[in-house]
């Protein structure tokens, strides 16, 4: 507990020190006053929570001191501590071993880190005793499928890839019915970075979910959306786009540990009303953690 405390700790460095820990010194003085909540306001808009969550949390946390009759500084900040952690839905663990396959089918720009993530979710899921096939769904990107093979190599899992510019739906079938034929545990189909201005690229989109609808029951069993952490609030337009497109049900942040923006897990939550299922803490492949909201809120306001 306390390593993989510790490394949400090391992953969440620069959103705790560029921003969060500027909250222990604006508490100070052992009372909560009227200037706290305009220096808090100012913390959470620069941590990239965005204005409308922070107004949120500081008039939730107003009534919270007032039910609690909170007066010092550490009554305000254990409240502060338990509302963060409050704000987040935690995603139900899903035992993909019961549907042969279970199907995750992981949307994402370009550039999000989607690739890697999905390297690092077989990773993930293999070290679970899942027998995992990747399916590279990508089929515009001419470097897409061999970054996936590459990965697929390194982690020793199988792959169903098509040829470039082939049909990305035809893919994504060929990968549904090997798997099935070889008993795999668990699919996990790449698909291609689209730009959500290009409505043709995002009913392509639609079409490889449909396909997998189709294919099988009740799948895919959780679609999930890379956003990477270092491109903040501008990745959230980008997701509604995807929501609507496809039955999205959880975000997969990347590149956490390299960004200062940390705060738009808050705003992820509240805008999208989507769980964040795993979190990117680093480069490795075991670098991929579940969310945990107690133990992202406490990197972010916990000093050592």
């Amino acid at each position: 507990m306390k390593d993989k405390l510790n490394k949400w700790f090391s992953g969440l460095s620069k959103t705790r020190q560029s921003t969060f820990q500027q909250i222990r010194s604006i508490l100070k003085a052992n009372e909560i006053t009227p200037s706290l909540w305009d220096d808090l306001e100012t913390i959470l808009i620069q941590a990239d929570i965005g204005i409308e969550t922070s107004n949120s949390i500081i008039d939730s946390l107003k009534e919270l001191v007032k039910e609690n009759k909170a007066k010092s500084k550490n009554d305000f900040f254990d409240l502060l501590r338990t509302h963060l952690i409050s704000r987040f839905v935690v995603s139900p663990t899903i035992n993909f071993k019961d549907f042969h396959p279970g199907i995750i089918m992981v949307v994402g720009v370009n550039g999000s880190g989607k690739t890697t993530t999905i390297a690092k979710l077989a990773y993930h899921y293999k070290a679970q005793q899942c027998a995992v096939m990747l399916a590279a769904a990508d089929t515009y990107r001419p470097a897409a499928d061999e970054q996936l093979r590459t990965w697929a190599e390194r982690i020793r899992v199988p792959i169903v890839e098509g040829t470039l510019g082939s049909d990305p739906g035809a893919v994504t079938f060929n990968a549904i019915q090997s798997a099935k034929a070889r008993g795999i545990d668990l699919l996990i189909i790449d698909t291609a970075g689209r730009i959500h201005t290009r409505t043709n690229l995002m009913d392509e989109l639609k079409k490889v979910y449909r396909v997998i609808s189709k294919s099988l029951q009740d799948a895919p069993h959780a679609c999930w959306l890379v956003i990477d952490a270092v491109a903040g609030q501008n990745s959230l337009n980008q997701a509604k786009y995807f929501k609507d497109a496809v039955n999205v049900n959880g975000v997969i942040l990347s590149k956490l540990d390299l960004s200062a923006r940390g705060g738009m897990a808050f705003a992820i939550q509240e805008k999208l009303t989507l769980p964040i299922v795993f979190v990117g803490l680093g480069e490795k492949l075991e670098d991929l953690s579940p969310f945990n909201p107690e133990f992202f809120v406490d990197s972010l306001l916990v000093t050592k």
